[in-house]
């Protein structure tokens, strides 16, 4: 059950620091989704998202 409550508090963060994470090309991933709906972009960065928790969990381990 907190692996779940990480996972939505990771995504949500990510969403908010999508326009300074897509400077380095960490939005924009394949399995990261974008999907247009009316006038706005439901965006879910999976890969991201799953990319972002290993670094930081090697970092973890690491320190």
């Amino acid at each position: 059950m907190k692996w779940i409550l990480t996972l939505f508090v990771a995504l949500a963060i990510l969403s908010i620091a999508t326009p300074w994470l897509g400077r380095i090309s960490l939005g924009r991933l394949p399995g990261d989704f974008r999907i247009p709906l009316r006038d706005r972009v439901l965006y879910i960065p999976l890969t991201s998202t799953v990319l972002l928790s290993f670094l930081v969990w090697l970092i973890g381990r690491i320190l």
